[in-house]
């Protein structure tokens, strides 16, 4: 069966992977809104989708539909708007009768997940958070082992710089109120699989927070983890700045490196054939994240000691 999607957030820069995952699904993209009109990129997926700027345009059209019948109504609504806006585009998404598949984070307080999946026992529809990285195999892989082995505890180092300009300070994603901030915006996958495969939290110092760069400990019942983001290119290793690479990621476990730095083409397709399939991560998988990353954006700074990340010490 083919299902007629909808999107929230056309111009933004995860957009076409969504795009890409509607067309490897074999699923059909049938209207999309932005507020901003430099959506060109639609016609390499979906030349004949209907397009708004006006989310009461997009709301009307959704609702005609919608009256239509079962062909031509919205199964799906795609949200990768502004992370601040997610909660609301979802409602709307669950009140207009379709399921969501919402970009990370789904939301920016856990509270938001409780009222949320009331929502969803309320319209009969089910919200699905996109954590890509659990579909990564050097992930997945690293899970398996750490779940099989009877170690009692890990030590794990956490490292992820991607280079933005100075672009980013100036955007949606600059403003702490709206994107969460950099621990946020940038951190909450990686806190997802951290959760995923360690379990809760259960305390967490923070050493450094700001528009650019965060940087902590954390410590589950299984594993320590010291852990630092960056979008500041400055923060990239030496080896990075000569091959002129702009994104450095590194997670290590007692000293081993778990190789990722590939395999994040298709990954949103793969998240999708699983949605389809009935597998999607729902709310309540993505809730464990939501709190960590809600908790390190209220978290008190910690003087710094030896547990800063090593890479500080390069600025």
């Amino acid at each position: 069966m083919s299902y007629n999607f909808a999107l929230i957030g056309a111009a933004g820069f995860v957009a076409p992977r969504h795009m890409k995952a509607i067309r490897d699904t074999g699923n059909v993209l049938k209207v999309a809104l932005d507020p901003n009109d430099s959506v060109g990129i639609i016609d390499s997926y979906f030349s004949h989708s209907d397009f708004f700027v006006e989310f009461e345009r997009f709301d009307r059209h959704v609702e005609k539909l919608r009256q239509k019948g079962e062909n031509e109504k919205i199964h799906y609504v795609s949200i990768c708007s502004p992370n601040y806006l997610h909660d609301s585009h979802i409602r709307f998404a669950l009140r207009s009768g379709a399921h969501a598949i919402c970009e990370k984070p789904v939301v920016l307080n856990p509270w938001n997940i409780d009222a949320l999946m009331e929502s969803e026992h309320q319209y009969g529809k089910k919200v699905n958070n996109i954590l890509q990285l659990r579909l990564h195999p050097s992930i997945e892989n690293f899970r398996n082992k750490v779940l099989a082995s009877s170690e009692k505890k890990y030590e794990v180092e956490l490292t992820y710089i991607t280079s933005r300009g100075t672009w980013y300070h100036h955007s949606w994603k600059g403003n702490l109120e709206k994107s969460g901030g950099v621990a946020t915006n940038i951190g909450v996958h990686f806190f997802d699989i951290l959760t995923w495969i360690f379990g809760e939290n259960i305390d967490s110092k923070i050493y450094l927070q700001d528009q650019s760069r965060s940087s902590g400990v954390f410590h589950f019942p299984r594993a320590t983890v010291r852990w630092f983001l960056s979008i500041d290119e400055r923060d990239l290793p030496e080896s990075c700045k000569i091959k002129n690479k702009r994104t450095f990621r590194s997670l290590k476990c007692n000293e081993e490196e778990i190789e990722f730095s590939d395999g994040f083409e298709d990954l949103h397709s793969k998240s999708y054939q699983e949605i389809l399939a009935g597998n999607g991560f729902s709310l309540k998988d993505a809730s464990s994240s939501i709190k960590l990353a809600h908790a390190v954006r209220n978290a008190t700074i910690q003087s710094k000691d030896g547990s800063v990340h090593p890479f500080l010490s390069l600025r």
